[in-house]
């Protein structure tokens, strides 16, 4: 997201020129400057930008300096009180300025910018009947906006592409002292990754460098990741959210802009990306037949591709000039210095009280270094979690911290994460009824379960509990259940006692080789099968359907696949606060993955990984034997991923068809990164008689639509030995509770 909008603005007045002048001074017309004199200016200001992207992959087109032009004047002329009036798509045609004070009601900033807005609407329509004589002066100066050759179709255009982008310059300036605490350590984890130095400007653009910043789409921190985005690359839950780390999110922010990379190839792709997902920009250059950053900016006219995504890339851009320049933009700034303080690993479970006992530090200190840790840890209902970087004033304690690490008693240390006690919501339950009745308070119940509003629960609703002393034991299980999905907490050898089997015969019957790797919402089979009979289908599968997706060359076998994906543009759609980005059906939440989940033209999808005929009939509200006859498959016939399948909208529309599939897509991955993170990546070259399907699963132990998202073009079917293919390491998330857990039921 340009994620603008996420601080209060203050009243400061950077522009040094009135209204008229600040308009000429951003207008391509004829009534400007001599274009030699315009072009004399282009080449001296790119000129003087080789310099920083020369040999980063930072491309920076000729025909992007208007976009970059307009942004520079965003972030270092105009302030948060005043509103650049300007053309969606031609970002150099910038009609006025107007002045919206940040004490405006939004009633009455609606009012000004609809005025505004119907003004210029006016005046365009009337230039697009092909008047150009006895224009009143002001149509003739929005004409001279525009090059002598405009088409009357395209002032037509024009006159519903009136946008008011607010300005940033103080916010800018507030961000740039606040971003001398953090930089030095961006371009340390940004140049480990591989990642242009460049980029550590990037926050300037996602919350100016605020830490606390949140956006509406409920994007956190620094970079302004999303919930599903953020979890695949650090710990986000209950107990700690990486997201409100400075620190903890970079490191997540440079390993996603590698993956980025990784599987686009371009920086200017994979930077757009960030806002559009990789599957976005994916489309994107498939449409346009270009990875060129310029023509799929000007040209590509995809839905989801909307003003925040189209300008991303140049707002970075402009960003970087801004703060490479800043002295001529501000004087002199005086950046924040890095903070003093040192980082030791919590080597058990603890109580934050007896961390801040042993090192002789407030609670209220250890807070404030530590933003990463929730309220279940404030409140003591949860422990630090063994391995999290602890960070403490560095005063003092850089000989000792070892030493008062080690003096914390026996007794407060613990080798397992309090369980989570979770309570279903009921007819006629209230937060305070629930708290009364596990004697904890409302405060702690909306803090453990992140809710918004303390007067907004639903029936069926799981709330986690506070945990205190041990939960009743789980009930057996019925003696003829021959299903049980995992639930947050299970092991399987509580499973296989509630079940009377034992861990062998689980292990046997669900082809599962970890006894360690199960994770929530996993559907596992209690019984042996009938000789017939498929491995259970991954959460969800729809009744009974033997169908199941394969890899061509592999046995026809379900793989047991974790769950979830989300393609949430991972910053907030738009500057302008009364405007937001098109996206595609239920797309928010999917950036990282570059699977295609959408309808082509002609009506067929791309197969991925854990999906089945069956799916495909449940999301359409159709018949499995309808989409059996248009593909001319038999029974049983399994379908194939990556290759394409011809659908029947009779009944359902493709976009609601997308939206289904991707919600579906969205459970199965996130149970998966509530209980893993990736880590890393591992190239492994195939040697001949090697499957990728076996090495995924046995050797690396990465479900197969995880294993895609890294080799997105990959066809596993005609692999050769040599061949290099990427994988994915995954680590479980420590603090998570995995032995024990309990729907409590209190009667």
């Amino acid at each position: 997201m340009l994620g603008f909008g996420n601080h209060s603005p203050t009243m400061v007045d950077r522009g040094k020129e009135n209204v008229n002048s600040v308009t000429r001074t951003h207008c391509n017309g004829p009534g400007q400057w001599p274009r030699l004199l315009m072009l004399l200016i282009v080449a001296v200001t790119m000129v003087g930008q080789v310099g920083w992207s020369a040999g980063t992959g930072l491309e920076r087109p000729a025909g992007l300096e208007p976009e970059i032009d307009f942004w520079r004047r965003v972030f270092a002329e105009v302030d948060s009180a005043h509103f650049l009036v300007h053309d969606d798509r031609h970002l150099g045609v910038v009609y006025e300025t107007v002045e919206i004070p940040a004490r405006a009601t939004a009633a009455t900033r609606r009012r000004v910018t609809d005025a505004v807005r119907a003004r210029y609407r006016r005046i365009l329509k009337k230039l697009a009947t092909g008047k150009r004589d006895g224009l009143s002066a002001e149509e003739a100066r929005v004409l001279a906006l525009w090059p002598a050759d405009v088409s009357n179709a395209e002032l037509k255009r024009a006159a519903r592409r009136i946008r008011l982008q607010q300005g940033l310059a103080d916010r800018f300036e507030e961000g740039l002292a606040r971003s001398g605490q953090w930089q030095p350590y961006i371009r340390r984890v940004l140049q480990d990754e591989g990642v242009p130095v460049e980029l550590a400007a990037l926050p300037h653009v996602e919350s100016s460098f605020n830490p606390d910043a949140r956006s509406h789409v409920g994007a956190v921190g620094l970079w302004q990741f999303t919930r599903s985005t953020g979890r695949r690359f650090m710990q986000v839950d209950h107990v700690v959210d990486g997201r409100r780390d400075p620190y903890m999110s970079s490191e997540a922010a440079a390993r996603l802009l590698s993956y980025n990379y990784s599987i686009l190839k371009s920086w200017p792709l994979a930077i757009t990306a960030y806002n559009h997902g990789v599957a976005g920009m994916r489309r994107a250059v498939r449409k346009t037949g270009t990875t060129n950053i310029a023509t799929i900016v000007h040209k590509y006219n995809g839905r989801a591709f909307g003003f925040a995504s189209r300008n991303f890339y140049v707002a970075f851009l402009a960003a970087l000039d801004v703060q490479q320049d800043a002295a001529r933009y501000f004087g002199k700034v005086q950046p924040l210095k890095p903070r003093a303080e040192l980082m030791i690993s919590v080597p058990d479970y603890m109580p934050v009280s007896a961390l801040a006992d042993a090192f002789n530090v407030s609670l209220d200190t250890l807070r404030e270094y530590n933003p990463a840790l929730l309220g279940p840890v404030w409140s003591e209902s949860k422990y630090v979690p063994r391995g999290f970087p602890l960070r403490l004033p560095a005063a003092g304690l850089d000989d000792s911290a070892p030493r008062l690490m080690a003096s914390v008693p026996p007794h407060q240390r613990h080798a397992e994460q309090t369980p989570d006690l979770y309570h279903r919501v009921r007819r006629g339950d209230s937060l305070s009824v629930i708290a009364r009745r596990y004697h904890t308070s409302v405060s702690e119940l909306v803090a453990l379960n992140g809710l918004k509003s303390r007067h907004r629960i639903r029936a069926g609703q799981i709330l986690r509990l506070p945990f205190s002393g041990q939960p009743s034991p789980a009930a057996p299980l019925s003696a003829d259940a021959r299903r049980y999905v995992v639930r947050a907490g299970d092991s399987l050898s509580v499973i296989a006692r509630r079940a009377h089997v034992s861990e062998a015969e689980l292990l046997a019957w669900n082809g599962i080789d970890d006894r360690n790797r199960i994770y929530a919402g996993q559907e596992l089979r209690l019984r042996p099968p009938a000789s017939a009979e498929v491995p259970p289908g991954s959460p969800g599968s729809p009744s009974g359907e033997p169908e199941t997706v394969v890899l061509a060359s592999a046995p026809a076998v379900n793989l047991a696949e974790p769950a979830e994906i989300t393609v949430v543009p991972a910053v907030a759609s738009v500057v302008a606060e009364d405007e937001v980005d098109q996206t595609e059906p239920a797309a928010v939440g999917l950036l990282a993955d570059p699977a295609d989940y959408l309808v082509a033209e002609d009506q067929s999808i791309e197969v991925q990984a854990a999906e089945t005929l069956g799916h495909y009939a449940d999301w359409l509200e159709i018949r499995t034997q309808r989409l059996r006859d248009i593909n001319g498959f038999s029974f049983r016939q399994p379908v194939v991923i990556g290759r394409r399948l011809r659908l029947d909208f009779s009944k359902v529309s493709p976009d609601e068809f997308a939206a289904r599939r991707i919600a579906y897509h969205q459970a199965l991955q996130g149970a998966f990164f509530t209980h893993y993170r990736v880590t890393d990546t591992t190239v492994h070259r195939l040697r001949r008689g090697e499957s990728v399907w076996l090495l995924a699963l046995q050797r690396y132990k990465v479900p197969v639509w995880l294993l895609r998202q890294y080799n997105p073009d990959l066809d596993i079917d005609r692999v050769r030995p040599g061949l290099p293919v990427v994988f994915p390491r995954v680590e479980p998330v420590d603090g998570v509770a995995t032995n024990s857990s309990a729907l409590a039921d209190a009667s």
